[in-house]
Order: C-alpha cells, then sequence, then structure tokens
C-alpha cells in the first residue's frame, strides 16, 4: 500500500474510524440531551418558586398549588409532570442555584424564561465549608437521574462528596445509590486511609455509558419513546421474552396479553414489569419477571413488590389477588417460582396451578429457548 494512502483504506482502520466516530458522537448525543432535560426541569423549578413568592394569583392555590399544576399539567401532555415530579424539580432548583449560570445562558431560547439579578439573589445560600461544584461540569459529568438521587441527602457536605465521587469515577446512577446505601460517606469519614477506601470503591465501580443515559426513565419519557424502546436487559433476555409471549399465548388457558415492561413508580423509583397478561379465566394479573441469571433472593423480593404493588393499585371489582411467576436462567439450569402473593385460601391456589402452565412445561421451556438462542453457556 502506498505510503500516502488514506487511513481508512486499510480495513481495520476503517472499522476503528467508525467505531470511534459512532461512540464520540452518541456521547455527544447523550450529553445534549441530557442538557436540555435538566436545564427543562430546573426550569420548571425555578417557575414554581417564582409563583409561590410572586403569582398574582397564588392565594388561591396555597397548599394545593403541586397537585393542582399536575392536573393542569396532565391535560397538555407534558411529561414527567406527577406531583412526585414537581416536587423533585423545585427540591432541584433549589439545591443547585449555580445552574442558573448555564441557565442565563440558554434563557433567550425558552419561552417566558426571565432570570433577573434579583431573581438570582433568591437563590438559597450554598454552605461556605461545602463549595459549590461548578456548574458547566456538574451538568456535563451528570445526568438529572443522578441529580435527584443527590438532592435528597439532606447535608451539603456529604452531597458535595458524592457529587465529586460520581464524577471522579463517572459512577451509573445504580452505582451511586449504591455507594449512597453502602454508606461510603460515612465509612470515608470512619476510615484512616482514606485513599486505600477510594480506590476499593472506584475499582469495580460502574460506569455511565451513553447507552444508559439515554435508557433513563426520564430521558425517554422526555423524548416521547416507549419503554420497551428505551429499557433492555441485554439481547438475550429481550429475545426470550419474545418467546415467553408468544408460547403463553399459545397455551389458550386463558392469557390475555396486556404490557410489556410495564413501568411502575413505587417511592419515587421507575421500575419495570417484564410481562403482563391479565387471565380471563382466573381473573387476575399475571406478573412475569425474567431475570438472565441464576436465583437470587432478591429477585423473588423485586416480584412480590410488583405483586403487591398490582394487589393496592391495579385490582378492579371482581379480580382475583394478582399472582408472580419468576423465570432464571444460566448455564442450562432454570428455576420456575410462582409468588401466590399472601393467598390463604387453598381453594385459589389450587385453582392457580391448574390454570397456570405447569412448572416443568415451563422450566422446559426455558431450557429450550435459551438452547435455541445460542445462550446455553452463556
Amino acid at each position: 500500500m502506498p505510503s500516502d494512502a488514506h487511513p481508512t483504506h486499510d480495513f481495520s482502520a476503517l472499522v476503528a474510524a467508525i467505531r470511534q466516530t459512532d461512540a464520540a458522537l452518541a456521547a455527544q448525543a447523550s450529553r445534549a440531551v441530557n442538557v436540555s432535560l435538566m436545564l427543562r426541569n430546573w426550569f420548571i423549578g425555578h417557575y414554581i418558586a417564582e409563583f409561590e413568592l410572586q403569582g398574582a394569583d397564588r392565594a388561591r392555590y396555597g397548599d394545593n398549588l403541586i397537585a393542582e399544576l399536575a392536573r393542569a399539567l396532565r391535560a397538555h401532555a407534558i411529561s414527567n409532570r406527577g406531583k412526585h415530579q414537581l416536587y423533585a424539580y423545585l427540591a432541584f432548583y433549589r439545591t443547585y442555584p449555580q445552574i442558573v449560570r448555564t441557565a442565563s445562558a440558554q434563557s433567550a431560547q425558552v419561552p417566558s424564561a426571565t432570570l433577573s439579578d434579583a431573581k438570582v439573589r433568591t437563590a438559597p445560600a450554598l454552605s461556605s465549608t461545602a463549595p459549590a461544584v461548578d456548574a458547566d461540569r456538574l451538568i456535563g459529568g451528570l445526568s438529572y437521574s443522578h441529580l435527584e438521587q443527590l438532592v435528597e441527602l439532606s447535608d451539603p457536605l456529604q452531597r458535595r462528596f458524592y457529587e465529586a465521587e460520581a464524577l471522579r469515577g463517572q459512577w451509573s446512577v445504580r452505582e451511586l445509590k449504591r455507594q449512597i446505601a453502602t454508606q461510603y460517606y460515612e465509612r470515608s469519614s470512619l476510615s484512616s486511609d482514606k485513599d486505600a477506601l477510594s480506590v476499593h470503591a472506584h475499582t469495580a465501580a460502574e460506569r455511565a455509558t451513553p447507552q444508559q443515559v439515554i435508557r433513563d426513565p426520564y430521558i425517554f419519557e422526555f423524548l416521547g419513546l416507549k419503554p420497551q424502546e428505551a429499557v433492555t436487559e441485554g439481547q438475550l433476555e429481550d429475545a426470550l421474552l419474545d418467546k415467553l409471549q408468544a408460547f403463553l399465548l399459545e397455551l389458550g388457558h386463558g392469557f390475555c396479553y396486556e404490557a410489556r415492561q410495564k413501568r411502575l413508580l413505587i417511592g419515587g423509583e421507575h421500575f419495570f414489569v417484564d410481562l403482563v397478561f391479565y387471565h380471563r379465566i382466573l381473573k387476575c394479573h399475571v406478573l412475569i419477571e425474567l431475570k438472565n441469571d441464576a436465583f437470587r433472593h432478591e429477585h423473588l423480593g423485586q416480584l412480590n413488590a410488583y405483586v403487591s404493588y398490582y394487589k393496592r393499585h391495579e385490582m378492579s371489582e371482581g379480580d382475583q389477588p394478582p399472582i408472580g411467576i419468576l423465570l432464571c436462567t444460566r448455564k442450562n439450569t432454570e428455576l420456575v417460582q410462582y409468588a401466590l402473593a399472601d393467598m390463604s385460601n387453598q381453594l385459589f391456589v389450587s385453582r392457580y396451578q391448574v390454570q397456570l402452565p405447569d412448572k416443568e412445561e415451563m422450566a422446559a421451556f426455558l431450557h429450550k429457548a435459551v438452547e435455541e438462542l445460542g445462550g446455553a453457556n452463556a
């Protein structure tokens, strides 16, 4: 090959150039969407705070302002506009006033966005012992879902600690939640070798990817995407769900398909049920969770939480309590677990066992499906 050949004339270089360009522009796109969503939520919090202070008819709404606003926005099909979310935007605005600098630069493109000096000065003062992270770095390195987790931390110093560590380690939202739950901040305060603890905390930490940002529940609703377009746990699991859905419908035992990746909002967090059916003979919902993994007790706990949610919020008059089916698979082993939703009436339990697919039949289906999809040794 001539020495002056273009680098993409070499096949391996061509592949490398496309991969690098794809990765760079995917990251750029995810950052752009994230910045837009974050500023949108900050502006909403700003508008609410300003109305509470200066709204001409604010006295008419009083403590019902957020509930009335949520109802009004629902009529206009505004995404992510429930009461919980509006309160979160207000808290976000009050916790991160430094974002005003970035918001001010964007306000010319936002209708009715007025950020005068007088209004900026009403933002809460930051603790002098916990200096604010630069707004551009905050917005460029973290997603809104990161910041929503951080807003819940009442101690400013603790919040700044997790900001810095999440930025330094490029943590995913799940990793940030895990570090908070395992009290990394408190352990660091007590540790005599903070550097060693930090190395340990970051070594196995899950890093955020552009794909994770785009799959964020806030992002895909903001973009008008359907949950099943944005939330997957891998191609094998998706393919297994396709086969499972068809398998249950073909049984003819009364399964009526209702939803795939059904989104639930529980305690301010988004969860997704893999498959939801309504059983017309049993007159109950059947929730199915598929784990491309070995069985763990938390899998069953998660499914029982979904079943309990449906029992409280989704049952209609004449319905029987919902039930759940847990499927786990790894290395040609499978487990089928029926969660009977604390049913005490043995008659109903017997009816469920008759009308639902036999456990051995389900296990055989799963075993065969994994082999067909080439996941037997996954």
